[in-house]
């Protein structure tokens, strides 16, 4: 297995992974012209999983200066238990904490019980006094 960091070339098998991934929900800011805007906007910090020439595993990763953000951490079923989702993080986790940025964030579907458990495993605390709130500028209510 072989890890690097995410190129705009890699969004179809990023995206197909992701979409075979349970838990996982895309939305239109995870179109290839938004996804170019993240990774141009956030160099360095996403990364694949190349195993048996494709991509097994993906992790994209931002921050807003003062705090950074994981999106969409994702490993194929046929590759899981290989500790592939914790490298990827800790590679992100790298690139952060050489920009200073030492808390790092991700949302999980409440429903999506295996990306709790992942978590929960490494260490990561389930916030219980904040809540999220979003809005959408418009119609679209898959923004």
């Amino acid at each position: 297995m072989k890890i690097r960091e995410m190129t705009l070339e890699d969004y179809d098998a990023v995206m197909g992974l992701l979409k075979a991934t349970s838990g996982v929900r895309l939305r239109d800011a995870d179109s290839w012209e938004a996804t170019q805007r993240y990774l141009e906007r956030n160099p360095g910090l996403s990364f694949v999983a190349l195993a048996e020439g494709e991509v097994v595993g993906c992790v994209m990763c931002g921050h807003d200066g003062r705090r950074g953000y994981l999106q969409h951490l994702a490993v194929s079923e046929r590759f899981r238990g290989r500790g592939i989702g914790s490298v990827l993080v800790e590679a992100s986790l790298a690139k952060l904490q050489g920009l200073g940025i030492l808390k790092t964030h991700i949302d999980v579907m409440v429903e999506n019980r295996d990306a709790v458990a992942f978590w929960s495993r490494r260490g990561w605390k389930q916030r219980d006094d904040i809540f999220r709130f979003s809005f959408v500028k418009g119609d679209d209510a898959n923004a």
